[in-house]
């Protein structure tokens, strides 16, 4: 019977089960092209409005993982291992904590991704660093990982294809937030990579996919039945996105974070406490350590160190970016036209934030996508963003405005105003690590 890719749309649309013979059908054709992007949208959106059960999720996650190819990693004398986050603001995890897990014996063949909805992506902020290749051939990718221990790089052309252009669609069709694509998404890169182990950072709150606690425990439990039923080690931390992560939100900015995170230039917050934890689960699941506790004190020494940072130098040089970015990070990263600190009308504490809405503000900067073609103003975004709690006022900013104009500093000065709000009182923050998912 030919393949008739309407006829598997208007199953679905009508709340019908996909054979797994449906759906590697309907993921060949994306890859070949014999899908259009408006029968991948239809899709799309029906599966967003009508679900799919596990059996699908894992159908559609092997049927995308095998539409490249699977590497293979062997002779290495440490695990494979990766990490992923869900995305949020100001989540620059990945950048600190694949050089800190290298530093440790592990291997990091980190496949990430671009900005989707308000969240912004890893690739994008390593886009900020002059020459640094995203998307090198497998033989750089392998040899840079063999050679420095771990390496954060888009998807080659090989591996998972049909993702890369489902997950675009997505980004711009508003079916970002489906727990089953999201699921088949993230899994089908990462077991293309070839991993022993997984954790994933699973946000929730304002300013993540999946704003309620429940609606990420069932992200994290779809995601770590999935990934466990197709073989690999994988546990998942609930984390609080209800404020940003890094002190920053912007691709250029996020960088220069992560940079002062791992030479020490920051105080160990919000932000270090889920970076190690989400480390000491790998090295713990890996074996490398006897429990997660002690796997956190490890990466805290390799930090400590500078053991961590430089290791991220040599994969910055190794994959084209500047030999000297770590002492010249600042030198190095694009710095924006209009640089403007924003302060708060009124004395008093910060008790909520916004999130979501602080990442529309960077895409209303230039700093992410509205479309899949737009280009991205490296640059822009906010700085010395205040965490809840903090005390602020017309003496001491809630954050700075990084514009490629006055006219959008102004515009996005007004933004920030409006997405914190402060008390008179003081105020306390959820904890950051909210929960443990395991298989």
């Amino acid at each position: 019977m030919s393949f008739i890719p309407q006829e598997i749309i208007r199953k679905k649309r009508d709340g019908g089960t996909l054979s797994a013979g449906e759906i590697q059908a309907f993921v060949a054709g994306l890859t070949s092209g014999a899908v259009t992007n408006e029968q991948v949208s239809a899709l799309a959106m029906a599966v967003f409005f009508r679900g799919m059960d596990l059996d699908e999720r894992v159908a559609l996650t092997l049927a995308m993982r095998d539409s490249g190819s699977v590497m293979h990693w062997e002779g290495f004398d440490g695990p494979i291992v990766d990490k992923h986050s869900t995305g949020g603001i100001g989540d620059n995890v990945s950048l600190m904590l694949a050089p800190m897990l290298a530093a440790c014996g592990c291997y990091v063949p980190m496949i990430s991704g671009r900005g989707l909805g308000h969240t912004g992506g890893t690739l994008d902020k390593l886009d900020s660093v002059p020459g640094y290749q995203t998307n090198p051939d497998n033989i750089l990718f392998r040899d840079v990982v063999t050679g420095t221990g771990c390496a954060i790089i888009g998807q080659t052309d090989d591996l998972a294809p049909a993702d890369r252009k489902f997950y675009a669609i997505r980004d711009v069709t508003g079916t970002v937030e489906s727990l089953d694509l999201i699921t088949a998404s993230i899994l089908s890169k990462k077991l293309a990579a070839g991993l022993e182990a997984l954790v994933l950072d699973v946000k929730c709150g304002s300013g993540a996919f999946m704003a309620t606690r429940d609606d990420a425990i069932g992200l994290a439990e779809s995601l770590v039945r999935v990934a466990n039923g197709a073989g690999t080690k994988t546990v998942a931390l609930l984390t609080d996105m209800d404020q940003p992560l890094a002190n920053a939100a912007g691709n250029a900015l996020e960088v220069q974070a992560a940079v002062d995170f791992l030479t020490g230039a920051v105080a160990r917050d919000r932000l270090f406490d889920v970076t190690v934890a989400l480390g000491g689960e790998l090295m713990a699941t890996t074996g490398l350590t006897p429990t997660p506790e002690e796997g956190r004190a490890r990466l805290e020494a390799c930090l400590t160190s500078g053991a961590a940072a430089e290791r991220f130098a040599q994969m910055i040089a190794g994959l084209g970016g500047p030999a000297d970015f770590l002492e010249k990070s600042a030198q190095h990263l694009p710095a924006a036209n209009v640089i403007k600190p924003v302060f708060a009308r009124d004395s008093g504490y910060v008790a909520r934030i916004d999130t979501r809405a602080i990442g529309i503000a960077v895409i209303e900067l230039g700093g992410g996508r509205r479309n899949v073609s737009d280009r991205i103003d490296p640059s822009v975004g906010f700085s010395g963003l205040a965490r809840i709690g903090e005390a602020v006022g017309p003496d001491r900013p809630i954050g700075t405005v990084h514009a490629a104009s006055r006219a959008d500093a102004e515009r996005a000065e007004q933004s920030l105003l409006a997405l914190y709000h402060v008390e008179n009182g003081p105020v306390s923050a959820n904890s950051v690590i909210l929960d443990r998912i395991s298989g």
